[in-house]
């Protein structure tokens, strides 16, 4: 029987298992991550994260991310800023802001003196093999385009982003009534994605500011995606629908975030970060 010590924590809602793996040994391929993610059986949980100790030079921490169904994925927001949140409070570090290794690339969480936490989430990128996404043959022409259909039973128009992991982003009149559940469950594992795809819903509702659902890649719909709302304002600052180098509020069901993006520039997001409670599981 082993004994690993964990922390709840959240952002906006979605909500996290972090797990200490610099001071204890923790395999996540061999342990049962499924059953913790169970919200009726276990802890419950959109992500799992996981510190490690990295062999990169530079870099202070490896970040690894599982998703409730047990996949491992490349990039989670939400999960840079309870990164932060958890290494600092653990005294795993003494740095307000630190550089991480992800699956996805380098990113630069930062706490703030207010509470809040400024990630540096990269540069987005756009062409199809970058998603990757397979455009329709009469699309394959243009890999700057600044959408592509996705061929379900009709065809949806959607904004292709990677922002450390797959987006595709649509402009919806109202989010709150946006099929999330059933068009979302259809684009996420569609062909035409091949590592499957992260789904945003967004409606502009001025400028500065957009309402956003998102259906995610191997947890279904939650709380707040903060990539997902990267790659939101990012698709609106590319369609000309809100303007570039000022924080854009996202509003998601769980709250909001600040998304600021000037084209060829990093992303930068900033919202909260919060601990629920310390425990432990036995396996």
């Amino acid at each position: 029987m082993k004994t690993l010590k964990f922390t709840k924590m959240h952002g906006l809602g979605n909500d996290f298992v972090v797990v200490d793996a610099v001071n204890q040994d923790f395999d996540p391929l061999a342990a049962p991550l499924t059953r913790w993610a169970d919200r009726f059986r276990g802890v419950g949980f959109d992500q799992l994260l996981v510190v490690e100790k990295t062999e990169a030079a530079g870099v202070d921490f490896r970040y690894r991310i599982f998703n409730a169904d047990g996949s491992e994925v490349e990039q989670c927001g939400n999960g840079a800023r309870c990164f932060v949140r958890f290494v600092a409070d653990k005294g795993l570090t003494d740095k307000q802001e630190i550089v991480v290794e992800t699956a996805g690339g380098i990113i630069r969480p930062k706490l703030l003196d207010n509470g809040l936490v400024t990630v540096n989430m990269g540069r987005p990128r756009f062409k199809p093999s970058e998603i990757p996404f397979v455009p329709l043959p009469a699309e394959q022409s243009d890999e700057n385009a600044l959408a592509y259909h996705v061929a379900i039973e009709q065809q949806v128009q959607v904004s292709c982003v990677n922002m450390g992991n797959p987006h595709a982003v649509m402009v919806v009149a109202a989010a709150a009534a946006a099929p999330v559940e059933t068009l979302g469950a259809a684009i996420e594992p569609h062909t035409q994605f091949p590592e499957r795809v992260n789904v945003g819903f967004m409606q502009v509702v001025d400028r500065c500011a957009v309402r956003l659902r998102v259906y995610e890649r191997g947890a279904g719909e939650t709380q707040a995606c903060g990539t997902g709302a990267c790659a939101a304002v990012v698709a609106g600052v590319r369609l000309g629908l809100l303007d570039a180098g000022v924080p854009v509020r996202v509003s998601l069901p769980g709250g909001d975030l600040f998304i600021e993006w000037q084209p060829e520039q990093d992303v930068l997001m900033t919202g909260p970060a919060e601990t629920v409670f310390d425990g432990e599981l036995h396996y």
